[in-house]
């Protein structure tokens, strides 16, 4: 039997396939009709994001941050343009496939924490997966699994979440955000609330999932935070313009 030639420099290289970005926004524009006008949040949006990439959006109040925020993360539709997440045309979906691909998709992690004050942190980060196909039996193992990730000791897994600190509470709603496994974690100027050094805590950690190869997409007004990402894009008046990697 003969082995396999050897490959030679005449030989072609074979490259793996390269992986579809998993936001590809294509000159997407987002119109307000009040009844003092229009109002042209977004002109003309083009913005790729990779898989695994960790991404700053930086831009002041009124900029457009937040409705384009709100387009990844399928809580708006655009009012013209393309708009494909992980794969999918949200102009094809109606509102039940959006709501259903938001679940499995998008991870969210807010300013406010916006958890359950009463429930415990266990309780809160088995929440999403109430709304999935999760079997019962799963989801405690699940929750306490993205906990490990977000950071936070166990010993506060059954503490009501108004007893932590603003930084631990961050990390109890990061894991809320990746218990389903989403293609993206956004999160909405996460540091806002805490002090200085809790914030820089909170960003260690927003690196370490990056590392670990979650995508991120980062919502920030502030310089110092959005270098800590590989990328970032700036917002104005509804137009973005890119910015370099650090």
């Amino acid at each position: 039997m003969t082995s396999a030639p050897a490959p030679t420099a005449s030989m072609p290289a074979v490259s793996a396939p390269a992986r579809a970005p998993v936001v590809e926004l294509g000159n997407i524009s987002k119109t307000y009709y009040t009844a003092a006008g229009e109002v042209d949040a977004l002109r003309g949006v083009t913005l790729n994001v990779e898989q695994g990439e960790f991404l700053s959006i930086m831009g002041p109040s009124g900029s457009g941050k937040s409705t384009l925020m709100n387009i990844i993360g399928l809580l708006d539709r655009p009012t013209a343009g393309t708009c494909r997440i992980a794969g999918n045309d949200i102009g094809d979906c109606d509102e039940a496939q959006l709501a259903g691909l938001r679940a499995h998709t998008i991870g969210f992690v807010f300013q406010s924490f916006n958890l359950l004050p009463r429930a415990t942190v266990l309780k809160n980060v088995i929440l999403p997966l109430e709304y999935t196909n999760t079997p019962r039996s799963r989801r405690h193992a699940k929750a306490e699994s993205a906990l490990r990730r977000a950071g936070l000791e166990q010993g506060l897994y059954h503490h009501k979440s108004n007893e932590l600190s603003g930084g631990q509470m961050q990390r109890v709603a990061i894991a809320r955000a990746l218990v389903n496994n989403p293609s993206i974690l956004l999160a909405d100027e996460p540091t806002g609330n805490l002090d200085t050094k809790t914030g820089e805590a909170v960003l260690e950690t927003l690196k370490d999932l990056h590392a670990q190869g979650t995508t991120i997409i980062l919502i920030t007004h502030e310089s110092s935070i959005a270098r800590q990402a590989q990328r970032t894009v700036y917002i104005k008046d509804g137009e973005l313009l890119e910015g370099d990697r650090t």
